[in-house]
C-alpha cells in the first residue's frame, strides 16, 4: 500500500501549493515562450518550421514518456518522481536561456518536456492519494485552476517580459520558481512509499509504448502535409499501440494494467471523456487567434484580451465544479460542462466576417464555464475509481488524453487550413477560404463535443467510498 506519512491538515495544504504551482508552471511557460517565437526566429534565423519544433519538442516529450513515468512512480515514489520532474524541468530551463541556437534550445524543451512528464504523472496523484473523497474534488479543482491561470498569465507576463527583457527572460523567470518548488517538496511534502514496491519495471512494454506513441504524436502533426508520410506514421503508431496492448495483458508486472483497466467502465469512459473535449476545444483559440487579427483587424495586444476570457472563466469555475463534485456525481457536472462547450462551438459555425464581437465573447464565455465544469469533476472521476497503487498509472492516463487530444485538435486544424490554403499564410485576402476552413473545424469540433457528453454520461456512477483511500493512509 501506498502511505502518506502526515496525512493532516498541513500536510495537504503542502500538497495542494507543490502541486498546483507545478501546474501552473508548464503552461504559464508554453503560452510565454509562443509570444517570443517571432524575436527567437529572428535571433536565430530560423524558420516557421523550426519555431514549430520550439513549441513542439516539449509535447512530443511529455506524451511519450507519461505512462512509463506513472509507473516509474508507481513503483519508486510519487514524491521521488515529482521531486525528479522538478529538477528536469530547471535544468531544461537554464540550458533554454542559455541557448546559442535554435538546435539547442529544441533540445532543452526536450529536457523540459521530460521534467513535464515526471511532473505530469505524479502532482494529480499525490494529490489524490493525501486527500480524502470529500475534499478531493475542491483540490483537484484548485490544481485545474492552476492550470488555467498559468495560461492566462503567460501571453500578458510574456509579452512584458520579451518587450523589457528579451526573450530569454521568460525560461530565467523559471529558475527562481522550480528552486522554491524544489525547497517546498524537500521541506514540506510529506513522504511517501512506493505502492509496487518489489515488482519489476516494464521496459520493453515502455518502450514500445513510447515509440507508438511518437509514432503517433509525429503523424499527427504533419497531417497538414503530404498524406503517405503522415498515414504511414500514424499506421505505425495504431499498430504499436495495439502491440503495446496485447504485450501489457500477457506481461507479469506491466506498466499499464491493461487487464484490470479495461474493465473499469469509469476509468475508460472518463478518459475517452477528457480525450474528446480536449480534442474538441484546443484548437479553437488558436483559429479565433487568426480571426481577430487577419479578418477583424485586431492588434495582438486587443485579440489576447479577447482571448483572456476563456481561460480567466475556466480559472474561475474550475475551482468551484471540483468542491461541487464531491457532493454531487461527477458525471452530471461534467457532462452539463460538455453541453455548454458544445454550445460555445454551435455558437461559432457562422462565422465571417460580420459577426458581432459580443457573440464571439459570448461563445468564448460558454468554452471558459464549459471546460471549467467539466475538467476537474472529470479528473475527479477517473482518479477515485482506480485503486491507490494504480494512482500513478492514473493521472499518467489523464495526461496523456489532454496532450493527444490537444494534438488531435491542432491536427485537424491545419489539415483544414492546408486544403483550403495551401501553404499561403493566413490574411485579410483570404479571409473566405480561411473562414470556411474555420467553420468546418468548428463542425468537427462540435460534433466531437457531442458525441462526449454520450461518452460522459454512460460511464455509470462514479460514488467513492471513502474508505477506500483512508483505509491505506
Amino acid at each position: 500500500m501506498n502511505v502518506m506519512t502526515s496525512p493532516g491538515r498541513s500536510a495537504r495544504t503542502s500538497a495542494l501549493i507543490t502541486t498546483s504551482a507545478a501546474a501552473f508552471l508548464v503552461p504559464f511557460s508554453g503560452s510565454s515562450v509562443t509570444i517570443a517565437l517571432p524575436l527567437i526566429g529572428r535571433e536565430f534565423a530560423a524558420g516557421a518550421v523550426t519555431l514549430g519544433w520550439i513549441t513542439t519538442a516539449f509535447t512530443f516529450a511529455a506524451a511519450v514518456l507519461l505512462l512509463p513515468m506513472g509507473r516509474l512512480a508507481d513503483l519508486a515514489g510519487r514524491r521521488r518522481v515529482f521531486l525528479g520532474g522538478i529538477s528536469g524541468f530547471l535544468a531544461g530551463s537554464v540550458a533554454a536561456a542559455a541557448a546559442p541556437s535554435a538546435g539547442w534550445l529544441i533540445a532543452a524543451r526536450v529536457v523540459q518536456g521530460v521534467g513535464g512528464s515526471m511532473m505530469f504523472a505524479t502532482n494529480t496523484a499525490i494529490l489524490t492519494a493525501i486527500f480524502p473523497a470529500g475534499e478531493r474534488g475542491a483540490a483537484l479543482g484548485v490544481q485545474t485552476g492552476a492550470v488555467y491561470v498559468g495560461l492566462s498569465l503567460g501571453p500578458v507576463v510574456g509579452g512584458w517580459l520579451v518587450q523589457s527583457a528579451g526573450w530569454r527572460s521568460l525560461f530565467l523567470l523559471l529558475v527562481p520558481i522550480c528552486l522554491l518548488l524544489l525547497y517546498l517538496i524537500v521541506t514540506r511534502l510529506p513522504r511517501d512509499r512506493a505502492g509496487s514496491r518489489g515488482e519489476a519495471f516494464d521496459g520493453a512494454g515502455s518502450v514500445l509504448y513510447a515509440a507508438a506513441m511518437f509514432a503517433l504524436v509525429y503523424g499527427g502533426t504533419h497531417l497538414a502535409g503530404p498524406r503517405g508520410p503522415a498515414a504511414a506514421w500514424l499506421g505505425a503508431g495504431v499498430a504499436g499501440l495495439a502491440g503495446f496492448v496485447a504485450w501489457e495483458a500477457a506481461c507479469a508486472h506491466p506498466v499499464f494494467a491493461v487487464g484490470v483497466l479495461a474493465r473499469n467502465r469509469v476509468f475508460l469512459l472518463s478518459n475517452l471523456a477528457a480525450f474528446v473535449n480536449y480534442a474538441a476545444t484546443a484548437g479553437s483559440g488558436f483559429l479565433l487567434s487568426l480571426y481577430l487579427q487577419e479578418v477583424k483587424g485586431l492588434s495582438p495586444r486587443g485579440a489576447g484580451t479577447v482571448l483572456l476570457v476563456q481561460p480567466v472563466l475556466q480559472a474561475i469555475v474550475a475551482p468551484l465544479a471540483g468542491r461541487l463534485s464531491d457532493r454531487v456525481e461527477p458525471r452530471f457536472v461534467a457532462s452539463c460542462g460538455m453541453v455548454l462547450s458544445a454550445l460555445g462551438l454551435l455558437a461559432l459555425l457562422r462565422l465571417d466576417a460580420a459577426t458581432p464581437l459580443p457573440v464571439i465573447l459570448a461563445a468564448l464565455g460558454l468554452l471558459g464555464v464549459g471546460f471549467g465544469l467539466f475538467s476537474s469533476p472529470n479528473t475527479n472521476a477517473v482518479m477515485g475509481s482506480v485503486e491507490r497503487r494504480d494512482l500513478g498509472v492514473a493521472s499518467a492516463t489523464v495526461g496523456t488524453m489532454r496532450l493527444t487530444g490537444q494534438l488531435l485538435s491542432m491536427g485537424i486544424v491545419m489539415a483544414a487550413l492546408a486544403s483550403l490554403l495551401g501553404a499561403a499564410a493566413v490574411t485579410p485576402a483570404l479571409a473566405e477560404p480561411f473562414l470556411a476552413a474555420t467553420r468546418g473545424c468548428y463542425a468537427v469540433f462540435a460534433a466531437l463535443c457531442v458525441a462526449g457528453v454520450f461518452a460522459s454520461l454512460a460511464r455509470g456512477a462514479v460514488r467513492y467510498s471513502p474508505s477506500r483511500f483512508a483505509s491505506s493512509r
